[in-house]
C-alpha cells in the first residue's frame, strides 16, 4: 500500500484537526467531562492494533494473531485492579453507557425495576432516563437532591426504595458536586435486596487517587469511563465481586459487542499505567482544590452555586439572578474563548435544551498546570464575559485575556 499523509489524503479532516489542535491549545477547557490525554495515550490509541478483531478475551479469542493483543488487555485488566482493588474487570465497553448497560442486562430483566439519580438533579441518561434505553427497558424510579440543600437526600432514597423493591440501585451521577455516601446507599441496598452497582464516570481519577472515598466494597459492580478525570482515552469499563464474572464477560461479549476496539485498550492500558504514579495522586488533589477555588472565586462574584460549593471536580451553577439561561451563557463565554456546557439545575424550571445552569469543571486546566490564582482569574473572565454577553468588543477583549493566559501553559506542542 503507497502511504501518504493525513494531508495529502484528506486535506479537509487534516485542517479539522489542525484546528480542533488550536481550540483545545488556545481555549479555556471547562467540561467536567472533558480531559487531555497525554501523547503517550494518543500514541497508543492511533496505533496499528486498530487493525485487529480480537473477539472472546485473552487467551480465549475466536481470532487467530491475538497474541499480542493480549498483552495490552492483560495489562489494561492486571492495572485496572491494582489501581481500585477490584476482583475483576472487564475493560472492552466501548464507553460507559455501555458498561452499565451490560450490568443491567446480565442482572436485570426486562420490565423489573431499576432506581437511579433523577437526570434534572444530576443524573446520568443511562440511570433510568425515559428517552434512554435504561428508562425504555426497565420501570425506572428517580431520587434526587433536597431543594434546600442540594445535596442528595438519603431518606427519599430508602423511602422509594422500601416502597418500589428495585432489582438494582445505582448510585453515581453526571452534575453532581458533593462527595458520594456509598455506604449510605449500600445499606439501603441490602436492606431491600437489590443489587448496588456505582457508577464512577466522573470521579473515577479522585477514586483511584484516594482523594473521593471508594465504591469498594460496598458495591457489586462498579462501571466508568476512562475519560474524564482518569485522563485516557474515550473508552469504559467494569469491575465487579468475582462472583459475577463469567455473567458480565459473557454480556459484554458476545451479549453485546462483537470485536473489541484494541487500539482504545492499549490506551486504556497506557492510561491505567500513569494513573499509578505518584504524580497523578498529586494531580487530582489539585483538580479538586482548583475546583474549590474556581468555586470560591465565582461565588465572592455574586454566583450562585447548587449545594453552595464542591467536594470533587465540578461545580453547577444557578445563573437564575444573572438574568442568562445556560444556552446564553454558553454561547457569550464561548465567543469570550471559554468552553462550558450548558446544565439543567435541580428543580430546574427550563428546558434542558436551554437550561437554567451550567456545570464547570477543573481537570483540563489542571492538566496544563494551573493552579488556585490561575481559578481565581478565569472566574473573573467568566464574570466579565456574563456581565457583557451582548457586547462583541468586551467578549473578543476577554479572549485575547484568555489566549495569553493559555499560552502561558500549553498543552499540545509541535
Amino acid at each position: 500500500m503507497k502511504s501518504k499523509s493525513l494531508r495529502e489524503e484528506d486535506p479537509q479532516v487534516y485542517q479539522a484537526i489542525q484546528n480542533e489542535i488550536a481550540r483545545e491549545n488556545e481555549k479555556l477547557l471547562l467540561i467536567a467531562s472533558e480531559n487531555y490525554a497525554s501523547p503517550a495515550i494518543m500514541e497508543a490509541q492511533g496505533s496499528i492494533f486498530t487493525n485487529k478483531y480480537a473477539e472472546g478475551y485473552p487467551g480465549r479469542r475466536y481470532y487467530g494473531g491475538c497474541q499480542f493483543a493480549d498483552v495490552a488487555e492483560s495489562l489494561a485488566i492486571e492495572r485496572a485492579k491494582e489501581l481500585f482493588g477490584a476482583e475483576h474487570v472487564n475493560v472492552q465497553p466501548h464507553s460507559g453507557t455501555q458498561a452499565n448497560m451490560a450490568v443491567y442486562f446480565a442482572f436485570v430483566k426486562p420490565g423489573e425495576t431499576i432506581m437511579g439519580m433523577n437526570l434534572r438533579h444530576g443524573g446520568h441518561l443511562s440511570h433510568g432516563a425515559r428517552a434512554n434505553f435504561s428508562g425504555i427497558f426497565y420501570k425506572t424510579v428517580s431520587y434526587g437532591v433536597k431543594p434546600d440543600t442540594g445535596y442528595i437526600d438519603y431518606d427519599e432514597v430508602e423511602r422509594l426504595a422500601k416502597e418500589h423493591r428495585p432489582r438494582l440501585i445505582l448510585v453515581g451521577a453526571s452534575a453532581y458536586p458533593r462527595t458520594i455516601d456509598f455506604e449510605a446507599f449500600y445499606r439501603i441496598a441490602q436492606s431491600v435486596g437489590a443489587y448496588l452497582l456505582s457508577d464512577i464516570a466522573h470521579i473515577a481519577g479522585l477514586v483511584a487517587a484516594g482523594i473521593h472515598p471508594s465504591p469498594f466494597p460496598h458495591s457489586d459492580f462498579v462501571t466508568s469511563t476512562t475519560h474524564k478525570t482518569l485522563r485516557g482515552p474515550r473508552g469504559g469499563l467494569i469491575m465487579c465481586k468475582g462472583q459475577y464474572a463469567k455473567a458480565i464477560d459473557k454480556m459484554v461479549f458476545p451479549g453485546m459487542q462483537g470485536g473489541p476496539l484494541m487500539h482504545v485498550i492499549a490506551a486504556k492500558a497506557v492510561a491505567l499505567k500513569e494513573a499509578l504514579t505518584d504524580d497523578f495522586k498529586t494531580y487530582q488533589a489539585q483538580v479538586v482544590m482548583n475546583a474549590s477555588a474556581l468555586a470560591e472565586g465565582l461565588v465572592k462574584r455574586g454566583f450562585q452555586l447548587v449545594s453552595g460549593g464542591t467536594d470533587n471536580h465540578l461545580m453547577l451553577v444557578n445563573l437564575a439572578n444573572k438574568k442568562i439561561t445556560g444556552q446564553d451563557a454558553e454561547c457569550a463565554l464561548d465567543k469570550a474563548g471559554i468552553t462550558v456546557n450548558k446544565n439543567a439545575i435541580p428543580f430546574d424550571p427550563l428546558p434542558p435544551s436551554v437550561t437554567s445552569g451550567m456545570r464547570l469543571g477543573t481537570p483540563c486546566v489542571t492538566t496544563r498546570g494551573m493552579k488556585e490564582a490561575e481559578m481565581d482569574r478565569i472566574a473573573h473572565f467568566i464574570d466579565e464575559a456574563l456581565k457583557n454577553t451582548s457586547d462583541i468588543s468586551k467578549l473578543e477583549s476577554i479572549k485575547n485575556e484568555v489566549k495569553g493566559l493559555t499560552s502561558l501553559f500549553p498543552i499540545y506542542q509541535d
